[in-house]
């Protein structure tokens, strides 16, 4: 997988990233979601190179990026912070400007870069995500239990992280394989999950990213909503079909944001290898290459 990409790791403020990066044209940031880490683009990497030049990080917690030590108001895996990052790593690299697409967790590290710094962002794609905030104040009884994970990984640790810990492979499974719409997984990429996952740091960091996306997350998006601030570049919203019943989330994401567009997919959660091909076309008709 990323044959031909480069390993690096870059230092920031508050964690060091671990990245590939690769490809030729205008910068596009690539972020994945829970539980995976940057696998997760190794179906669509390969042809947006071919136009873009791309950088693939694991967020922090995840993956071979750092782990950093987390406090009581869970502000280290917020995704302000881990915005904070990615804006760093692409400083770092030479990037000003960039194009940004976030599946999952790195969907809200998507949208919470694009509102504390929309400068940095020419365009942005979401994908199966609606804002943090409105997940929790729109979820019913369906839906908590589809998503029991958002409240079950929020318990105070280490009662989440003891638990999955006796048989961590089995969750992670559990998991990819109850939000996926088809066979999904590749070997390689399976492994390179289950060999993540392995590490108790990143059951610990992970937990916390969600303990932050029900505390400090969901206070950063109520202060944008009163404030009425609002994405300002175009924004691509896509989603998994299956796993939505046919709901649409462009009428929440245009609360959000000026310019919103998109559409559902005919698969689940895990867009990238579930449904390479559909998205690569969205993402290349909505992305302008260089020059264009």
């Amino acid at each position: 997988m990323f044959e031909g990409f480069a390993h690096k790791r870059v230092k920031t403020s508050g964690a060091e990233i671990a990245l590939v990066q690769g490809g030729i044209g205008s910068p596009m940031l690539l972020l994945h979601g829970y539980p995976q880490n940057h696998v997760i683009w190794h179906k669509v990497a390969p042809r947006l190179a071919q136009q873009f030049t791309l950088v693939i990080p694991d967020l922090r917690g995840y993956g071979d990026s750092s782990k950093p030590p987390t406090d009581a108001e869970h502000l280290p895996y917020s995704k302000r912070a881990m915005a904070l990052d990615m804006v760093e790593v692409m400083t770092a690299l030479g990037f000003d400007r960039f194009d940004i697409v976030g599946h999952d967790r790195g969907g809200r590290v998507t949208y919470r870069l694009a509102l504390d710094q929309p400068e940095r962002v020419r365009r942005a794609a979401v994908l199966d995500i609606i804002p943090t905030l409105e997940q929790f104040e729109r979820a019913n009884r369906f839906a908590a239990r589809a998503m029991y994970h958002w409240y079950f990984l929020t318990q105070p640790a280490p009662f989440p992280e003891t638990l999955i810990g006796k048989d961590p492979i089995y969750f992670l499974e559990h998991s990819l394989q109850s939000w996926q719409g088809s066979d999904t997984f590749s070997p390689e990429a399976l492994e390179a999950y289950r060999k993540s996952f392995r590490d108790p740091e990143v059951i610990h960091a992970t937990c916390e990213d969600y303990r932050a996306g029900i505390t400090c997350d969901c206070k950063f998006d109520e202060a944008d909503r009163a404030a009425g601030r609002k994405l300002t570049m175009p924004l691509l919203v896509l989603w998994g079909a299956r796993g939505r019943r046919g709901a649409s989330l462009l009428d929440v994401w245009k609360l959000w944001a000026n310019d919103v567009g998109g559409e559902g997919l005919d698969c689940g959660h895990f867009i990238p290898e579930e449904a390479p091909e559909p998205l690569l076309r969205h993402l290349l008709e909505f992305f302008p290459s260089a020059g264009s």
